[in-house]
């Protein structure tokens, strides 16, 4: 799958959890133009940062059979939330972070598995 379809699909995924979210207040996109820019900041984040945080907890990933891998997942958002702008695209706490890591981790899997897959 592409960069830009990435890019595409986690700006619909983005929009999808916080209107799921809104009226809880535990996630907040402002608009698509925010979720947008937010895609393209974690796609960076997670081209340059992530493989040098990924290397750091290494062990703590083996300890953890993977499991640490969801928590990375999380500062990745954080780390977008606070480049984007705490105003505009924000999360009510770390947990919710977690919860929406996943989210995202099963929506992404199961979307690039099913345009891996068509014919």
């Amino acid at each position: 799958m592409g960069f830009l379809m990435r890019i595409v699909i986690n700006t619909v995924l983005f929009v999808a959890i916080a209107g799921f979210f809104a009226q809880s207040g535990s996630f907040y996109v402002a608009s698509v133009g925010t979720a947008f820019v937010a895609s393209l900041v974690l796609a960076i984040l997670n081209a340059f940062v992530r493989p040098i945080l990924f290397i750091l907890s290494l062990p703590i990933t083996v300890f953890t059979l993977g499991l640490f891998s969801v928590i990375l997942n999380a500062i990745m958002l954080q780390l977008t939330s606070t480049l984007v702008g705490t105003d505009s695209f924000r999360f009510s706490s770390f947990g919710i972070t977690i919860l929406i890591a996943i989210i995202i981790s099963i929506c992404n899997t199961i979307i690039s598995g099913h345009l891996l897959h068509r014919d």
